[in-house]
This record gives structure tokens, C-alpha cells and sequence, in this order.
């Protein structure tokens, strides 16, 4: 073997063997993800409760003027002897003890709102009826032009009304998805379902920033369908 040939190998042989090391010394290569692929897929919401938000007609509050709670009714209807309050204290409650009167006088709410546990007795405030579209909010969309008799009949609607925590309530006061939702995050899903469905049946209407709270909860629940009554 020549010389020149000789020096042409060994020089071959110390290219190969330093990029061995280099390599060797390398971080191993990561094939990057296409982070499209990778991200988590949100569900766009699907259900009948969001199909019907989007039939809602969307606009501004209007003004609070002339609303008051009379504007609804004076207290709770009757239905065969059973006042609208102690229905739907009979209908929620675990147990629920009523007397001769129809008056519900003891039971057990598993409280929707705050997953508390309540023990409820006749004459307590621990546990009241919340009107799930507040009666405020629907006056400023779109309740003024219903009739006295339609807004008799929102207010003491079971799929309006449940049974809740009382400070949980007054927490809420007159506030819409955008402003207040229950604590408790696995009934939210449920508590706006009920809301549109609300608003559906009375041809009431949602602000902007409203069906953006809805649907950010829908989102967690693509699926949701609306309460049946």
C-alpha cells in the first residue's frame, strides 16, 4: 500500500471516529409534534341546550325601570291546595315530611348549588326557592312585554324555581351566568341548561357576555340537553 493511500485512510478513519463522538455527545433528536395534533381537542357544544342558545336572540339589558317583584305576581300561586314554595320544597327535599296544611314542614336538601348536605325544618331561611332566571334579569330581557298573567306563571314555572342554599341565593341576588355561578361546578352544566331553557320558553333574550358564560360552561358538557320541566 502506498504512502499516499495510507494517509488518505487514516484520515478517513479519524473523520469517522470524531463524528462518532459528536454524536455520541449529542442530545438524542425528538421529533417535534405538530402541536394541532397534539392539543386537546375542545367539543364544540352540541347538545340541545346549546343548539337552543343559539336560537336565543342576543342584545343589551334594558333599563331596570318600573321592575318590581309585584310586576310577577304577589307571592306564590296555588295548585290544588299546595302553594308554588312548598311544591318545590316537595320535589327537591330528601324525605320531605308535609303537613295537613301542604306545608312542608321538615326534609333533606343535597343542595344543588354548593353540594352542602341541609337539614331543612319549617319557618328556616336556610333553605330558599331561587328563581334560576332571576326575576330582575328577565324583566330587563325581554319580561316587560309579557303579559301580568305570562309573568305570573315565569315566576312560579317549576322549571324556573329549585330549591337551594339560602346564602347561596343571596350570593346570586339578580345575577346572570356572566356574573354568578354556582360553586358547586358539577351542577353548572344543569343550572345554564335550565336557564336557556328558561328563556327559551318566555321569548326572553341573553346579553353578549352572558352566552359567552353559558357556552364556556357548555363547553365542559357538549352534550347537555335541556331540562324537561
Amino acid at each position: 500500500m502506498n504512502m499516499r493511500l495510507r494517509r488518505n485512510i487514516v484520515a478517513l478513519l479519524s473523520l469517522i471516529g470524531f463524528a462518532a463522538v459528536i454524536l455520541a455527545a449529542a442530545p438524542p433528536v425528538i421529533e417535534e409534534t405538530n402541536k394541532a395534533q397534539t392539543a386537546a381537542v375542545v367539543a364544540q357544544p352540541s347538545g340541545s341546550a346549546a343548539k337552543t342558545l343559539e336560537s336565543l336572540a342576543v342584545k343589551g339589558r334594558a333599563p331596570k325601570t318600573d321592575y318590581s317583584r309585584s310586576q310577577f305576581g304577589s307571592g306564590w300561586t296555588t295548585t290544588s291546595g299546595c302553594d308554588t314554595r312548598n311544591i318545590i320544597l316537595h320535589r327537591d327535599l330528601q324525605n320531605p315530611v308535609v303537613d295537613e296544611k301542604c306545608v312542608v314542614t321538615s326534609g333533606t336538601l343535597n343542595d344543588p348549588y354548593t353540594a352542602m348536605v341541609i337539614i331543612f325544618t319549617k319557618g328556616s331561611s336556610a333553605i330558599q326557592i331561587d328563581h334560576v332566571v332571576a326575576l330582575s334579569d328577565a324583566w330587563q330581557t325581554g319580561a316587560q312585554v309579557l303579559t301580568r298573567a305570562q309573568r305570573i306563571q315565569l315566576a312560579n314555572d317549576p322549571m324556573e324555581l329549585i330549591a337551594v342554599q339560602g346564602d347561596a341565593n343571596q350570593q346570586k341576588s339578580d345575577g346572570d351566568a356572566a356574573t354568578w355561578l354556582p360553586s358547586n361546578k358539577s351542577f353548572r352544566c344543569e343550572y345554564v341548561a335550565r336557564q336557556i331553557a328558561v328563556k327559551q320558553k318566555y321569548s326572553l333574550w341573553v346579553t353578549l357576555a352572558e352566552k359567552q358564560a353559558m357556552l364556556d360552561v357548555l363547553t365542559t358538557c357538549p352534550d347537555q340537553a335541556l331540562p324537561a320541566k
